[in-house]
């Protein structure tokens, strides 16, 4: 009787622990019950698409054409505070996109950095944006960057990495640091970001599960959040912006947990094994970093930008996470990407 029942809680473990391990399918746009489709979408080589808004000048116009790759949690739809004035004057063309499984373009099971790359010279191409394009990544949106860094530099004109991910275990930080680094986090985080990195299997369970807080950001605690980052929540709350609804509508695994196990994976490489694209200086990548940003120690890009001396690093005073939502900093971001063989 004994056995029966230890068998039987055995085969109720199992069951329960394959059904919160296994994430759900996507439900993907366009497909019966999936979301409606609302953004114009290009249609890749492999079949899937990608959605995407444009602003500024008409690309025929543009002198400038930048792809801007959205952060964690965000999409397409995203608001940089970057006056008409300044796009009408430089001839700035904009292109952003929702990145695989988030908003309206449609997942990629096998998500990679290489990937991200490629699906962004795809998007090019498709769009007719000619042999190059500038690139602006933010947060988590930097590490489509840094692949296309690696895999596709041919095709930069510039790029701008914004409050740019780092993964604590590329093994060109110094243990000591990149382990000082990550315990400045809370705790909970830093266990998230382990799981992402040593048991991607486990990353559905451990961000649904109901019993403790697995990533700070997604559960509204604010104590993580420099003070120049909560007037920036409080402005931008008070304006929600149109979109912010499908960021997540194909499921989170497919986006925000993806993020999470792509970022904090394997890479193949690190930063420091990306050699300068632009020898003939014949454009630049720039670094920003606040120094007040409690999500992305500053600690770790300066590292960075002390072995990459090609890349130029800026420090912002008094900024946090959010920095580029500052229309200052914002639009020097833009103006030292186009001009910096002028400054």
């Amino acid at each position: 009787m004994i056995a029966q029942i230890a068998v039987g809680a055995i085969v109720c473990f199992v069951g329960y622990a394959y059904v919160a391990i296994r994430p759900p399918p996507p439900k993907t746009c366009g497909s019966p019950g999936g979301p409606s489709l609302t953004s114009p979408r290009v249609k890749l080589d492999d079949g899937r698409h990608l959605a995407y808004k444009e602003k500024g000048v008409a690309k025929e116009e543009a002198k400038y054409k930048i792809i801007v790759c959205h952060g964690f949690d965000d999409s397409k739809d995203f608001n940089l505070p970057i006056s008409q004035e300044l796009i009408n004057e430089f001839g700035i063309y904009i292109l952003s996109f929702d990145r695989a499984g988030y908003g309206e373009s449609d997942p990629n099971p096998k998500r990679s950095v290489k990937s991200d790359a490629f699906d962004i010279q795809e998007l090019a191409d498709k769009l007719h944006l000619g042999s190059k394009f500038y690139l602006v990544g933010i947060s988590m949106g930097a590490y489509p960057v840094y692949g296309c860094l690696k895999y596709i530099p041919h095709r930069l004109s510039g790029a701008a990495l914004v409050v740019p991910f780092v993964n604590f275990w590329w093994k060109c930080f110094p243990p000591k640091l990149s382990k000082e680094a990550l315990g400045t986090l809370p705790l909970l985080d830093q266990w998230t970001f382990r799981v992402a990195r040593y048991a991607p299997w486990l990353v559905n369970w451990w961000m649904t599960q109901k019993w403790f807080t697995s990533l700070s950001i997604m559960h509204g605690k604010l104590d993580i959040f420099a003070p120049s980052d909560l007037e920036i929540i409080r402005q931008l709350s008070a304006s929600p912006r149109e979109g912010q609804e499908k960021v997540r509508q194909q499921g989170v695994h497919e986006c925000l947990h993806r993020d999470l196990i792509v970022g904090f994976g394997r890479w193949g490489f690190d930063p420091t094994d990306i050699v300068n694209p632009f020898t003939n200086d014949e454009g630049c990548v720039h670094i920003w970093q606040g120094d007040e940003d409690n999500f992305i120690p500053k600690k770790l890009s300066r590292y960075l930008s002390e072995k990459l001396a090609w890349i130029q690093y800026h420090e912002v005073l008094d900024a946090g996470h959010f920095l580029i939502y500052n229309q200052t900093n914002c639009e020097a971001i833009f103006k030292s990407l186009l001009l910096c063989n002028n400054t």
